[in-house]
C-alpha cells in the first residue's frame, strides 16, 4: 500500500510540475502602467483576448473592445470594467469578416479617438465558410481583416509613437503553405470540409500572420511603429466552438490539464505589447515569452511582398 501511495505521490507530482512549467509557462514581467494610453484589442469578449484586455485595463490603459457580437463584448465590457475598476474601456462593432465593417470600424476610431499606441490583432477563428466579400472564412477573418485594420490605422500609430503592432498568431504556421494559385482562384489558402482540409486552412492563414509581420516590419523601418507575432501557447479557450460540440465536451478534461487557461495564454501578448527593449526584434516570432527562430517559409522575403500585394488586392487597398 505505502509503494502504491508512493508511486501515485510520484505521478501526481510529475503531473503537477508538468501542466507548471511547460503547460502554464512563463509570465509577463513588465510592470509598465498605460495611464493615457489607448489599446484596441481585436476579439476581445473571449479568451486570451479578453484577458490581456483586463490586464491593459488594470494597468490604466484606454481600452477598446473590437468585436462582432454586441452581446457578448457588452458582457465582456462589465466583466472588465468591475474585475479592473476602469471606467476607461469602451466597446466598438467589429467584423472582420466584413471589408465593409473593417473600414467602417477604422473611419470611426480615427474620428472618435485621438490616440493608438497599441493595436493587438488576437481576433480568430476556426471554422470553413465564406465571407460576404467572397473570401474564404479564416483566410478573410483571420488575415485580410486584420491586414485592412493594420494598414488603415498605421498612420495614428506612428503620431503616437513608439507604438506597437502585435499579432496573436499560431504554431500551426509550420504546418502551413500559400498557394498563390489556390488564391487567385479561390480567394482562399485552402479548400475543402474535411477535419484535415479545415486544418490545413487554417495553419495557412496562422503561416499568412506570420509572413505578414515579417513584411510589415521591413515596411515600418523609419517609423515609431514596431509589429511583433506569436504563438500564445495550446489554449484552453473558445477558438473552435464552432466544431464539434460533444467532441468538445469529451475533450474537456484532457484540454483543462494538457491546454493553457486564458490567464497563461494571455502572456506572451502581453510580453510583445509591453516589454521594454524589444524594438530592434521587430518582425520578429515569440512563444513562452522569447524570441523563436523560424522555418525559412514562414521568413521568405519573396513569398511575404507577393501576399502583400494579393492582400493590397484583395482587401480594396491597391485600387
Amino acid at each position: 500500500m505505502s509503494t502504491f501511495l508512493l508511486v501515485v505521490g510520484v505521478v501526481v507530482g510529475i503531473a503537477f510540475i508538468y501542466h507548471s512549467v511547460v503547460v502554464k509557462g512563463k509570465s509577463c514581467k513588465s510592470k509598465a502602467k498605460l495611464h493615457g494610453r489607448t489599446v484596441i484589442i481585436t476579439g476581445s469578449n473571449t479568451g486570451i483576448g479578453k484577458m490581456t484586455a483586463l490586464d491593459l485595463a488594470k494597468r490604466g490603459a484606454r481600452v477598446i473592445l473590437a468585436c462582432r457580437s454586441k452581446q457578448r463584448a457588452e458582457a465582456a465590457l462589465a466583466d472588465i470594467k468591475r474585475e479592473s475598476g476602469s471606467n476607461e474601456v469602451v466597446f466598438m462593432h467589429l467584423d472582420l469578416g466584413s471589408l465593409k465593417s473593417v473600414r467602417s470600424f477604422a473611419e470611426h476610431f480615427l474620428k472618435t479617438e485621438p490616440r493608438l499606441d497599441l493595436l493587438i490583432n488576437n481576433a480568430g477563428i476556426y471554422m470553413p465558410g465564406t465571407t460576404e466579400d467572397g473570401l474564404g472564412m479564416m483566410f478573410g477573418v483571420n488575415h485580410i481583416g486584420h491586414f485592412l485594420l493594420t494598414n488603415l490605422l498605421l498612420d495614428r500609430l506612428n503620431k503616437c509613437g513608439p507604438s506597437r503592432v502585435v499579432n496573436v498568431a499560431s504554431v500551426g504556421h509550420n504546418f502551413g503553405t500559400i498557394d498563390f494559385n489556390c488564391l487567385n482562384t479561390h480567394k482562399e489558402v485552402g479548400v475543402g470540409d474535411s477535419f484535415m482540409d479545415v486544418f490545413n486552412t487554417y495553419c495557412n492563414s496562422k503561416l499568412c500572420n506570420v509572413l505578414f509581420t515579417h513584411e510589415l516590419a521591413k515596411r515600418l523601418q523609419g517609423t515609431k511603429v514596431t509589429c511583433y507575432t506569436l504563438h500564445p501557447g495550446a489554449i484552453n479557450s473558445e477558438l473552435a466552438r464552432d466544431i464539434n460540440k460533444v467532441a468538445m465536451m469529451l475533450m474537456k478534461p484532457f484540454f483543462m490539464f494538457f491546454f493553457k487557461d486564458t490567464v497563461a495564454g494571455s502572456q506572451t501578448t502581453l510580453h510583445c505589447a509591453l516589454q521594454e527593449g524589444l524594438e530592434h526584434l521587430s518582425g520578429r516570432y515569440f512563444s513562452n515569452c522569447k524570441v523563436r527562430n523560424l522555418y525559412p517559409k514562414a521568413r521568405d522575403d519573396a513569398v511575404a511582398k507577393k501576399l502583400w500585394e494579393v492582400s493590397e488586392s484583395l482587401s480594396g487597398l491597391s485600387s
